[in-house]
């Protein structure tokens, strides 16, 4: 479906940082700790049940702090990725 279809129907699409994550993560938490079912739950933090599994699996157990970290050596890999290469590429030859 694409985006100006969705924002036609209500539902903007939106990126949340992973901070955003592991507080909504943390919400859902509380709410059904409280006796909510997690469905009524994740629809209160506005994100639907297929998001919230796919966070959940992501970054299910992580502290704001340790999530910070994640991000970070996400964004150092990616960058050594292309050395690697260029290196291995060197080597073959």
């Amino acid at each position: 479906m694409a985006l100006r279809q969705v924002e036609e129907k209500g539902m903007a699409r939106k990126r949340h940082t992973a901070e955003e994550i592991v507080a909504k993560l943390r919400q859902v938490e509380v709410l059904t700790a409280q006796g909510r079912p997690v469905a009524e739950a994740v629809r209160a933090i506005g994100v639907t049940e297929v998001t919230y599994y796919r966070w959940r699996s992501e970054y299910g157990g992580l502290k704001g702090d340790q999530v910070k970290r994640l991000k970070e050596l996400e964004v150092e890999n990616s960058g050594l990725h292309p050395l690697l290469r260029t290196l291995l590429r060197g080597r073959s030859r």
